[in-house]
Formats: C-alpha cells, structure tokens, sequence
C-alpha cells in the first residue's frame, strides 16, 4: 500500500518567495521514508528522502540537522513547515529553504499511518539478508 499527495509549496528566494509544489508519497514497503519531489509546473527541480516521524515531529518542534532540518512556522496563511536542505556534491553546494502547508501535510501524514501505523515500522530483515544473499 501507499499514499501520495500534491501540496503547495514555496521556495524563499532572494528575489522574494516563489510558488512550487511538493509531491509527497510514501511506499509501505520502505516504512521509514517520505519521498518529496519539489516541482515548478511539470519541472522537477529537486528530490529529497525524508524521515517520516522526523517530518511529523518538525510540524510541533525544530529537528534535524546537517542535510535536513525541520521546523514549525507561522506565517499570515497559517501554519506551516519550514524545510532546510543543504547539498553537497560534484557540482558544488547549495542550500534551500521551504515552506509547506501544514494542515495538507497533516492530511499527507494521516494516509501514511494509514497504509503503517506510527511506531509500528518494521523492516523485514529476513528478507532483506535474503536478498542480499541470493546476489
């Protein structure tokens, strides 16, 4: 099972706050991660892997660090999520800071507990050393 949804987004630029999307999903065969990918109409700009109960704990406190940081934010539209990404690569670094709606991605979360419950995460370990075996 799985659950997936669209929710608005926006990028704090220089030039002041640009309007994305983030679609989020989530596959219960890996029961720890939220795949976001951040668009801007059919472009994807950026995919990030994201710890889902680091991403419910960011909504009510700050958590994170390094790569990934998370935090709650209140700004004139209500409530949101502030995410920080820094990368570091080949092509240099970078570093980003987003916005996301909180209450759809409270609704995102719900889908998600849904499909694995909170705290009911297991990972099949004798399949996974199976895998590993049979390659």
């Amino acid at each position: 099972m799985s659950a997936s949804a669209l929710i608005a987004a926006r990028l704090d630029a220089p030039r002041g706050a640009v309007p994305l999307q983030a679609r989020l999903s989530y596959d219960g065969e890996d029961p720890y991660v939220v795949q976001a990918t951040f668009l801007d109409g059919p472009t994807v700009l950026a995919r990030w892997h994201f710890d889902r109960q680091m991403l419910a704990e960011g909504l009510h406190r700050p958590v994170g660090e390094g790569d990934v940081a998370f935090s709650p934010h209140t700004a004139a539209g209500g409530d949101e999520l502030r995410v920080s990404l820094r990368r570091y690569g080949a092509e240099g670094q970078g570093n980003a800071v987003l916005f996301v709606e909180a209450c759809a991605l409270t609704d995102f979360l719900e889908q998600t507990y849904a499909v694995i419950g909170a705290g009911e995460e297991l990972l099949d370990l004798d399949g996974l050393l199976d895998e590993l075996l049979a390659r």
